[in-house]
């Protein structure tokens, strides 16, 4: 969350809120504290492969970018601590199939795995702090943070509130589960699932302060911009809501083919990014959600968006491993790359480039 973000959000009254992340590090799920999937930097026109790390399985998630390490979990249960510069593992450890993405915060890593269990691990040396057993639930979104604590979710598992020792605080029930991470902004747990509502959850105590119908399931975080929240569904659209007025702004689904937008959204002030299983990149107005431009990739797009300076940044499901590379502003094309299976995996951005995870396990960096 950038800094004038933050100071809109406080003046909104939402209560307490989290120190933006230094510039090109990226230690959250979606880059920052809101979730809408943006970073500031300014990357190259063209991007050249400084190297590839290989896991022994897929990555799903995307990596956590602090200084000049990053944080990848993958499906061969280890979490990989590697050298940003040179591409080099500095430690890992076994803590099962994880499909999450790990999150920092003030030295820790924290990460789920299929098991329902929460890790949290010294961010230097990878050493056990503590670890939480849900004993339901398959954790295969991020984890957030509300001061000291913790909040996860999962299918299956309520909404979780984990103080700094590990220890539950509270836990909130969505019937059937929230695959997506929950969204914390200021003293409010935004959160929605596969009951078809997304609701608004005091980070302190775990009690519900309002909800609000959506028009399908939810499996996408909550990308939030200013005093308003946007999510894909699973029955093919993307709503905008106001937190304020606690009402739906705009409802868009595609006017053809319609898919399910798996993928959670990238928000600027103008524009929402939408990924959809109909193998299109959606722009839309943030204010109206009118279609802006589309562009069409290879493959189904699960992966999220992610929008560094004025490009966008999105992989696709195709089996030859399509990446591109499209101006903000208007859609073109600028780059696109082949990579070694399809994109799992979600962007990470660093200082000058870029991280991005496959079905094989590789994790590619690319920068100038």
């Amino acid at each position: 969350m950038n800094r004038v973000v933050a100071l809109l959000l406080a003046c909104s009254g939402f209560g307490y809120t989290a120190d933006p992340p230094a510039l090109g590090d990226w230690p959250l799920w979606r880059g920052n504290a809101n979730s809408d999937g943006t970073s500031e930097v300014e990357l190259p026109k063209e991007l050249n492969e400084r190297w590839v790390y290989k896991c022994r399985d897929s990555v799903d998630g995307a990596a956590a970018v602090v200084g000049q390490v990053c944080y990848v979990a993958s499906t061969d249960k280890h979490l990989h601590a590697i050298d940003l510069a040179k591409g080099k593992e500095l430690w890992k450890k076994k803590l099962g199939i994880m499909k999450a993405s790990p999150s920092y915060r003030e030295g820790k890593l924290v990460v789920g795995n299929i098991e329902g269990k929460v890790f949290c691990l010294d961010a230097k040396t990878g050493d056990q702090l503590w670890a939480f057993d849900n004993e339901s639930g398959e954790i295969s979104s991020g984890c957030s943070f509300h001061g000291d604590s913790t909040i996860v979710a999962a299918q299956g598992m309520p909404v979780t509130c984990l103080n700094a020792k590990g220890e539950k605080v509270w836990a909130f029930e969505i019937d059937g589960g929230s695959n997506g991470t929950p969204t914390v902004v200021g003293d409010i747990c935004f959160a929605s699932g596969c009951d078809s509502h997304f609701h608004a959850i005091d980070a302190k105590t775990g009690k519900e302060l309002w909800k609000l119908e959506l028009p399908g399931q939810a499996a996408a975080t909550p990308a939030i911009r200013g005093s308003t929240a946007y999510i894909g569904t699973v029955t093919n659209q993307v709503v905008a809501i106001d937190l304020k007025e606690k009402t739906k702004l705009w409802q868009f689904e595609a006017p053809r083919k319609s898919q399910p937008f798996y993928s959670s959204c990238a928000v600027t002030d103008k524009l929402v990014l939408a990924g959809s299983r109909d193998k299109k990149l959606y722009a839309l107005d943030a204010k109206t959600g009118e279609e802006v431009w589309s562009a069409v990739t290879e493959g189904s797009i699960d992966a999220s968006p992610v929008i560094a300076g004025s490009k966008v940044y999105v992989g696709c499901q195709s089996l030859t491993g399509e990446f591109y590379v499209f101006d903000l502003a208007t859609g073109k094309s600028i780059q696109e790359l082949t990579l070694d299976s399809a994109v799992t995996g979600s962007v990470a951005v660093t200082a000058d480039g870029i991280l991005v995870g496959t079905e094989k396990g590789s994790v590619y960096h690319f920068g100038k």
